[in-house]
């Protein structure tokens, strides 16, 4: 459901976007992101959030080069105004929940003092998705019955601090700390000094709910030395009390298979859902490297004539999820719909190709057992010989399907319905990431991407290498030919056998 601009001024969403992990953000949040004009994000959000909005993005946590911040919560308010004022659907996308640590009502105050719609989507709190994260309950009906939230550091210009560590030391539950990193040691023996035992248990836990996430666990009294020997680093939580212990039982996430590991994503932004969702579930950090932009044809009149003249084809061949798309929405875009195809067969590279087009209610009545060009042409030799038939397909792409269809005396068609563009080069976060030596693994879905990912690296001065793995054999010829090291190659050939191989070769 869209929403309706029912005043001449716009309306702000303060959405929360949840500590770290892109799957955390609420459906409303998605929504209001995809309707979005104006997207005004913090520095601790995730980016892979920006997949869901067409709107223009600015980041409100800039610094310069001395790490100083050169944009105030005053200048955001005013940012914030102006852009409803002038009638724009404005997201204001804020790490974990809006309202909680996030500065978030005093945005709401200067939106309903101007007069500007606004509203508010609540976010998950770091509080709960790093302790959970981390295998810890911060309730328990055996260890506590109360949750405290507290800042790591308070307003310095307050007349009077707030925090009595007096009361905090005889807390009857646990007690988490927002942004303390820093203040670890000030922390720990303040609470010691006003009776907290020093024994009790913290758990420190940097980078919540994000692959990257590392925790340590020890006493209080020792608990900062142990914290400066791991080099944790912020954003942080810091939990103190009985619950910690909870984490020796129940500690999921950082014992994924790819726990810690960062793996470059080549596909086009496009059709990099399904492997952002793969490299979640295995538990890696996935950095998004596309090599092309996926566009539609500039002339659609070759196409149009196609299925105009539909009924003459006995067989379709499909071999991308954007191929299915791009024919079977232009079937629709013409008046028409998959009625036409009634006559015809259907052929699909792979299950992920033949998902898509289940999605249009259809099914593929070939698909080959192992997902290459050169198999889904064996699968096809003895049906095609004397039939017409048609490929819908990218404007690149190997060659591999003419060749052997024609040759068994198959009437060949070739019919571009959607155009791949290299991207010139690759954007910030992945090039941070390469020159820091952050990325482990890159994962290469096609010879055209092996090669054009050499180029962009061959650009670059990378801190370390990063291994890399294929989708199969082709592929792999393709990237040693560009001069790439493979250190896996997947037996499925499938995004899913792309992440398998990476964890057995891990």
């Amino acid at each position: 459901m869209k929403f309706k601009r029912m005043t001449p001024l716009g309306k702000v969403y303060l959405v929360g976007a949840g500590p770290g992990d892109p799957g955390l953000l609420t459906l409303k949040g998605k929504r209001c992101l995809e309707e979005a004009d104006l997207v005004l994000y913090d520095g601790l959000v995730n980016p892979l959030l920006l997949r869901h909005t067409k709107a223009t993005a600015e980041r409100t946590s800039r610094a310069d080069a001395n790490g100083k911040r050169t944009l105030n919560q005053a200048e955001i308010n005013d940012r914030l105004v102006a852009a409803g004022l002038e009638g724009k659907i404005v997201v204001r996308l804020k790490g974990g929940d809006p309202f909680i640590f996030g500065r978030g009502s005093e945005e709401a105050k200067a939106l309903a003092e101007a007069g500007v719609p606004f509203e508010v989507i609540p976010g998950i709190t770091a509080a709960t998705a790093a302790s959970e994260y981390a295998g810890i309950s911060l309730t328990h009906r055996e260890k506590a019955s109360a949750v405290a939230f507290i800042t790591g550091h308070e307003d310095p210009e307050k007349p009077e601090l707030m925090l009595k560590y007096s009361e905090l030391a005889k807390f009857p539950g646990t007690l988490v700390f927002y942004m303390g990193l820093h203040r670890l040691p000030a922390i720990s023996a303040s609470l010691i000094e006003n009776g907290m035992p020093s024994e009790t248990r913290v758990a420190v836990i940097s980078r919540g709910s994000t692959p990257l996430q590392k925790t340590v666990t020890g006493a209080l009294s020792e608990i900062h030395s142990l914290v400066k020997a791991a080099e944790l680093r912020p954003p942080s939580l810091i939990i103190v009390g009985d619950c910690v212990t909870q984490r020796d039982e129940i500690n999921w996430f950082e014992t994924l298979p790819l726990a810690g590991m960062t793996i470059g994503i080549t596909r086009p932004v496009q059709q990099a859902d399904n492997a952002l969702e793969i490299a979640h579930l295995f538990g890696a950090r996935p950095i998004l490297m596309p090599t092309m932009e996926i566009h539609p044809v500039k002339d659609w009149t070759k196409v149009d004539r196609a299925i105009e003249s539909i009924q003459e084809y006995d067989w379709i061949i499909l071999t991308s999820v954007n191929g299915v798309d791009a024919f079977l929405n232009r079937i629709w875009e013409l008046g028409k719909d998959s009625r036409i195809l009634a006559h015809a067969k259907i052929a699909c590279i792979g299950p992920a190709t033949a998902e898509r087009l289940e999605s249009y209610s259809l099914r593929a009545d070939v698909i080959p057992e192992v997902y290459r060009g050169e198999e889904l042409a064996y699968a096809l030799r003895e049906h095609v010989a004397g039939k017409k038939v048609l490929w819908a397909r990218a404007n690149r792409g190997r060659e591999v399907l003419p060749e052997i269809l024609r040759s068994v005396g198959a009437d060949f068609e070739s019919l571009v319905v959607y155009e791949h563009h290299e991207i010139s080069q690759l954007d910030e976060v992945a090039i941070h990431a390469l020159t820091n030596g952050e990325v482990d693994w890159i994962a290469l879905s096609s010879p055209t991407i092996a090669r054009r990912v050499a180029e962009q690296l061959a650009e670059l001065d990378l801190a370390k290498s990063p291994k890399f793995a294929v989708i199969s054999p082709v592929t792999e010829a393709a990237a040693i030919e560009a001069g790439l090291t493979v250190s896996a190659v997947a037996t499925v050939h499938t995004w899913e056998g792309l992440f398998e191989c990476i964890r057995n070769s891990t």
